[in-house]
């Protein structure tokens, strides 16, 4: 199952149907399977209080990514998206914001499946598995 919430935002993903399918398709592929996963979308104040609550960092993220799984191959977990971050992100990459939104969307994914974006290496294969589900979008 996956749902998308709002915490202090007024926002609908467009198309939910499609867009859960394709999110359940990525986790597929990477040879995962989901159980229960929300999307959270909230402001950059928003998350930067869970932020600082609960990473100890004091900046502002697009994404933060809870994972609740207790089983390999499962993905359970709460991903909160700054819808803020993702707007000032496809202004300075002068991309549509819809598909800065759909590369964070599979970015927590990824992130639930085992991907890290620590250092350039993993950041590397991170992009590089974002532009691949993408596509398939």
């Amino acid at each position: 199952m996956i749902h998308f919430f709002n915490e202090d935002v007024d926002f609908k993903v467009s198309h939910p149907r499609k867009t859960k399918a394709w999110l359940k398709s990525i986790a597929k592929a990477e040879s995962y399977e989901v159980n229960q996963l929300n999307y959270i979308f909230c402001s950059d104040e928003y998350l930067l209080t869970i932020n600082q609550q609960y990473l100890n960092h004091d900046f502002y993220t697009d994404i933060i990514t809870f994972d609740n799984s207790e089983e390999e191959g499962i993905v359970e977990g709460d991903i909160f998206i700054s819808l803020d971050r993702i707007r000032e992100n496809a202004n300075e990459l002068n991309k549509p914001f819809e598909e800065e939104l759909f590369r964070v969307l599979a970015h927590g994914v990824l992130h639930l499946v085992g991907y890290d974006d620590i250092n350039d290496e993993q950041e590397l294969e991170m992009r590089e598995k974002e532009d691949l589900y993408l596509s398939q979008l």
